[in-house]
């Protein structure tokens, strides 16, 4: 978890900050924590990072299967303990593994997309964004398979029955603006459907 900070906001949002691999999800999120929003970190790239220091195979360009199952699990970790807040922001969430899957060529488990009921319905997404685009160890992807991967995230979304807000490609300080402007405007219901 990034932050435990403040708790605002309407009891149980579970609010997701979803897009492709390098789009600056985790720069949005480290922003909201630094202003004392409660935020929890990607379960993918750490899992990536003890993956590849043990050997393993559990990583999206391996056993995407085997790395979607495990990241469900810590993802429900993260939901589980989120209760304990009246806001929490996700990097990512479990639609995200919904498109994972299918741009491997799988098809996802029905436990995803029933599992998404357990955010707001209402998803900030970051777009493939070229000019930030960088790879490293844990982001072998070329910019066209992160692009690629970043429509199937979205898809999945929608048809999860989210909201899609499109966020800027602007600076952090931007997208925190928005988000914020966004939570203002926003109207909640239970769940997606």
């Amino acid at each position: 978890m990034l932050s435990t900070g403040r708790h605002l906001g309407k009891a149980g949002q579970r609010l997701i900050i979803a897009g492709g691999p390098g789009s600056g999800k985790s720069s949005l999120l480290a922003a909201l924590a630094a202003s004392g929003e409660v935020c929890y970190e990607e379960i993918a790239r750490p899992f990536i990072r003890e993956q590849l220091a043990c050997g393993g195979n559990l990583l999206p360009w391996g056993d995407i299967v085997g790395f979607a199952r495990e990241c469900s699990e810590r993802m429900r970790a993260q939901i589980a303990h989120s209760g304990a807040h009246a806001r929490a922001f996700f990097d990512r969430g479990l639609p995200d593994l919904m498109g994972y899957l299918r741009h491997g060529g799988h098809a996802p488990p029905e436990a995803l997309r029933a599992g998404s009921r357990a955010y707001t319905p209402l998803v900030f997404f970051t777009p493939a964004w070229r000019d930030i685009y960088v790879n490293d160890s844990e982001r072998p992807q070329t910019y066209s398979h992160a692009a690629e991967l970043s429509a199937h995230v979205r898809d999945a979304y929608v048809e999860c029955g989210f909201r899609v807000v499109e966020m800027v490609k602007g600076t952090v300080a931007e997208r925190v603006r928005q988000v914020r402007e966004h939570l203002k405007l926003a109207r909640w219901s239970d769940a997606p459907s």
